[in-house]
């Protein structure tokens, strides 16, 4: 891993604004720790990226020192929904992904449009992680520890890929973006077991096989830096969706519920996107889907299983 990229979560940001410190949760007028549930919907509410990003950051920090917990057996849903969910900024723009172009390595601008799509992902997962947390009560103590763990670590990725924007004399918000991510979070809403099938081992799952060609194409065009940046995240994304396959598989042993089984049952009830190739084998091993589901999806795509992920970016 290149040392342009530190795997620690420093402070960044592409412009000045509130710190971790400055708004992170506070223990009540009792002196008692802060409920980390409530905290999360409140991140999850606001709209300044950079706040909320240094909200999620905070609001796990909290949690590791005592200063916040997760109460799981609060119910925080206002019927029918809370108000402002997901909180965003006015920009950038919601088109149907058919609208979205695809992207050319070849030139800066290129490039630009390629990483204010990352930062549009990293957002979302954010946001994901974040709604996990607060919509699901009544789940083990790591489950939320977990996901708030992820909220930061998304964040930690949204700030670098912001700072390598700005590199390029652009911001999050300068290019249209499409809502594919929070419309399953929307559909999954009222099934925790759902949400972890079809979010992490799903869709985040797709970053893992497009993840390599991606930086493949960004250290062929020159950009180290940004090429770096993708390392940090897909090790990161590796652990995100072991949490998901972590979690889905224990919803399903407590159910007396077949993994497969279920899993088909739900991509079928929930409208999930078809898997193509190609699939990045190793990776996908490493977050947790075992050999039964490695081999369906070298059947798939119709090769062997350890062949290396290529083929077209993704839109998304």
């Amino acid at each position: 891993m290149m040392s342009a990229v530190s795997p620690a979560f420093p402070a960044t940001s592409t412009r000045s604004g509130p710190s971790a410190s400055s708004i992170g949760p506070a223990p009540d007028a009792s002196g008692a720790p802060c409920c980390a549930r409530t905290a999360a919907l409140a991140a999850l509410r606001e709209t300044d990226p950079v706040t909320k990003a240094a909200a999620a950051r905070a609001l796990y920090a909290a949690v590791l020192d005592g200063s916040a917990t997760c109460l799981a057996d609060v119910t925080l849903d206002e019927p029918p929904e809370p108000p402002g969910l997901p909180g965003r900024p006015v920009r950038p723009e919601l088109v149907e992904p058919r609208q979205l172009g695809r992207r050319s390595m070849q030139s800066p601008q290129g490039r630009a449009v390629l990483l204010h799509a990352l930062a549009h992902i990293e957002f979302n997962a954010i946001n994901l992680a974040l709604d996990a947390v607060w919509r699901f009560a009544g789940l083990p103590a790591d489950f939320y520890t977990d996901w708030l763990k992820v909220a930061a670590e998304e964040a930690y990725h949204f700030s670098l890929l912001s700072a390598r924007l700005a590199d390029y004399g652009h911001a999050y918000g300068d290019f249209p973006a499409h809502d594919g991510l929070w419309d399953m979070c929307e559909r999954t809403r009222g099934d925790v077991l759902a949400r972890m099938a079809l979010v992490p081992r799903t869709l985040e799952a797709r970053g893992l096989d497009a993840s390599p060609p991606i930086r493949a194409r960004l250290q062929q065009a020159g950009d180290r830096q940004s090429a770096a940046i993708l390392d940090v995240i897909l090790r990161d994304e590796i652990r995100h969706v072991l949490i998901g396959n972590r979690w889905f598989r224990h919803l399903c042993e407590e159910g007396g519920l077949d993994p497969h089984a279920t899993y088909t049952r739900l991509a079928g009830q929930y409208h999930a996107p078809k898997l193509r190739g190609p699939f990045n084998f190793e990776a996908r091993r490493d977050a947790g889907f075992d050999e039964a589901e490695l081999a369906e999806l070298a059947a798939l795509a119709g090769v062997g299983l350890g062949t290396e992920p290529t083929g077209r970016l993704p839109r998304d």
